[in-house]
């Protein structure tokens, strides 16, 4: 699985911010992804030596439009907590730019 497949996005909530304190940072990965993918993924983009990996499965949400009787429902997917070794800091919005750089190169 290439590396750029395998993860979509980070998630910069406000919990997430709060997380990346503890060198714990989130990221929106494809479903399909395993602990193993996203590790090496994680290793190749950022350089940064990975402790842990725990994935979220998140599951869809449904919205009741206010005023009408319409319902929307949010997609599901999978999200990943990692943990940095030795409380190292990474920049998760160098992503984009990497992400630029090697289509670039295709």
């Amino acid at each position: 699985m290439d590396i750029f497949s395998v993860i979509k996005e980070p998630i910069t909530t406000e919990k997430s911010t709060m997380l990346s304190d503890k060198a714990k940072y989130v990221f929106k990965i494809n479903p399909d992804a395993t602990k193993i993918d996203v590790k090496n993924a994680i290793k190749e983009i950022y350089g940064a030596e990975v402790a842990s990996v725990a994935i979220i499965n998140v599951r869809p949400k449904t919205r009741l439009i206010r005023g009408r009787n319409l319902f929307v429902k949010r997609k599901a997917g999978k999200k990943a907590v990692i943990r940095i070794k030795g409380g190292k800091v990474i920049d998760v919005t160098k992503f984009k730019d990497v992400k630029k750089e090697s289509k670039k190169k295709q």
